[in-house]
């Protein structure tokens, strides 16, 4: 199934058309279709009414550099401000990852978003796309704080989709960008990369992203694309049974398999449940490779539909909020960070 990007803050008539296509199943935000929460409500509304109840809105509020709603939310630290965190007090750590999690899974689910993208479990091991997005490079501190936010995103309301299988910290290129090759074997990053993916499925994850890096010594395509890493090592070697979700279709080492369409079909043919086709240029042709009959929603997907959240007032009246939003902002001061 597909979920799909929008262009602004309200559907146009073209995207509703898309919200009913067979197999769209969900629409990803970003901040281009961000202005406030009021406007933000207003347009997950509109999306159920168009799509249906049952559609999903997920966005990347993973805190630093990527979180697409900011006003009237809580600024998040990066997670390498946690992992800094740890450093100094691990125990204190770990409880900051679950306050983390708890304030953004609570925020968007009284917004009306489904999931947020998170948590990045790479390594922070010098990769151009992942940064501060990591919480640490030692793969046991990335698991315990890994499993740490999970554990906070549940008590939110919200699933939890690890990203970027089987891990994308540890080569330099920015998968945005370019081809990234990752030239290591399997017993390497087994021992490195996997730790904080196997540990955190145990903590019942409902969705793994799979990186668009291929690692040669493994298979030849790129891994989400390769049934190797997806049927044979997430499911097969640690179990995995959720939601399987490439990464977007648009980013340029997407293009090892084709056109549009042809990136769309490899993924689900690798045995992907749900593809990213994130900018609306690429929507048409997106829809276009899906097959023509409607089909209900897996159950892997309806597992990422959020629990009931509380209001938006309910919730900015809860004390416990305002201790965890004190103990998280003071991380960006620690940081440096504005």
């Amino acid at each position: 199934m597909l979920m799909i990007g929008v262009a602004a803050l309200e559907l146009a008539e073209h995207e509703k058309r898309w919200l009913t296509a067979p197999g769209v199943a969900g629409v990803l935000l970003f901040a281009r279709n961000y202005q406030s929460r009021e406007q933000l409500i207003a347009l997950c509304d509109a999306i159920r009414e168009v799509g249906g109840d049952g559609l999903l809105i997920a966005v990347d509020q993973e805190g630093g550099p990527v979180q697409r709603f900011r006003d009237g939310f809580t600024r998040l630290p990066p997670l390498a401000a946690i992992g800094a965190a740890y450093e100094r007090d691990p125990i204190d750590a770990v409880r900051l990852a679950e306050e983390h999690a708890w304030v953004m899974a609570s925020e968007l689910r009284a917004s009306g978003v489904d999931f947020s993208f998170a948590p990045v479990v790479d390594l922070a091991r010098g990769n151009a796309a992942i940064g501060p997005r990591a919480f640490h490079a030692d793969p046991a501190v990335t698991a315990e704080l890994g499993q740490a936010y999970v554990r906070g995103m549940h008590l939110g309301g919200m699933a939890a989709v690890l990203k970027h299988f089987p891990g994308h910290g540890s080569v330099a290129t920015d998968t945005h960008k370019a081809q990234a090759i990752d030239p290591r074997g399997l017993d390497e990053i087994r021992r490195d990369d996997l730790q904080p993916f196997a540990e955190c499925i145990e903590a019942r994850v409902e969705a793994v992203m799979m990186a668009h890096v291929t690692y040669p010594a493994v298979d030849s395509q790129p891994a989400g694309y390769s049934k190797v890493w997806i049927e044979q090592i997430l499911r097969g070697e640690l179990g995995f049974t959720g939601a399987v979700i490439s990464d977007d279709i648009s980013m340029a080492a997407a293009g090892a398999a084709g056109s549009v369409g042809e990136r769309v079909r490899a993924h689900l043919d690798a045995g992907c449940d749900l593809v990213l086709a994130c900018f609306p240029d690429v929507v048409d042709e997106a829809i276009a490779a899906m097959p023509g009959d409607a089909l209900p929603m897996p159950p892997q997907l309806a597992a990422l539909r959020g629990a009931l959240g509380a209001s938006w007032d309910s919730l900015t009246n809860n004390p416990q909020r305002d201790r965890f939003v004190a103990r998280i902002t003071a991380l960006h001061a620690d940081q440096g960070i504005a």
